[in-house]
C-alpha cells in the first residue's frame, strides 16, 4: 500500500500544530487576530484563527465545511489570509529560493540540472536552476506538490549536496 505524503511538521508532538505554538509563544492567540479563508479568486469562504496556525497542504483541522475537501494552498501573512483550494492546486512546477548557500561549487551554471528536495524524506524532483544576483529560480520538469514558502530547498547532484536556501512566495 502506498503511504500518503505528510504535510505535518515533523517535530510537533501528535501533529498538534496549534497547541505547539500556543505552548511555545505565550499569548499568541491574543497577539494574532483571525482572518479570512478565501478561494483562489479572493471570494471569502469563512473565518480562521490566524495565519500562524496553518501550513501549506493542510486539510485537517481547518474548521470550515465547504462540502468538499479543502486544502491550504497559500498563506498571505500581510493580510492574514488563507487561500483554500483543491488538492490539485498544491501542484506547482517552479519556485523562487533566496538566502542561497552554495556548498559544492561557488555558484551554478544557468540551467544546471539538479535534484531538488523541498521537505524532509522528499525523494527529490529533477529540476533546472536559474540564478539571479540574490535568488535562484527552480523549474521542475514535473509538478511538485506542496511547495511551502519559508521552508528549505536543498539542491543535489547525485548524492552530493551542492547548496540550498529558503523557499520564497512567488
Amino acid at each position: 500500500a502506498k503511504k500518503s505524503e505528510s504535510y505535518e511538521i515533523c517535530f510537533v508532538p501528535d501533529n498538534d500544530y496549534r497547541g505547539f505554538l500556543k505552548r511555545k509563544v505565550t499569548g499568541l492567540e491574543e497577539k494574532v487576530e483571525g482572518g479570512y479563508f478565501v478561494d483562489k479568486s479572493g471570494k471569502i469562504l469563512g473565518n480562521h484563527k490566524g495565519y500562524p496556525f496553518y501550513t501549506i497542504g493542510q486539510r485537517k483541522g481547518l474548521d470550515i465545511a465547504l462540502g468538499k475537501p479543502a486544502f491550504v494552498t497559500e498563506i498571505i501573512p500581510e493580510s492574514n489570509t488563507i487561500v483554500l483550494g483543491e488538492e490539485g492546486d498544491l501542484n506547482k512546477n517552479e519556485m523562487k529560493v533566496s538566502g542561497i548557500n552554495w556548498i559544492k561549487y561557488d555558484g551554478i551554471t544557468d540551467g544546471m540540472e539538479v535534484f531538488t528536495k523541498i521537505r524532509y524524506k522528499d525523494k527529490g524532483a529533477l529540476s533546472t536552476l536559474h540564478s539571479t544576483k540574490n535568488e535562484v529560480y527552480v523549474r521542475f520538469y514535473e509538478d511538485v506538490k506542496g511547495i511551502a514558502p519559508g521552508q528549505s530547498a536543498v539542491f543535489y547532484e547525485e548524492d552530493d549536496v551542492i547548496g540550498g536556501g529558503i523557499i520564497q512566495r512567488q
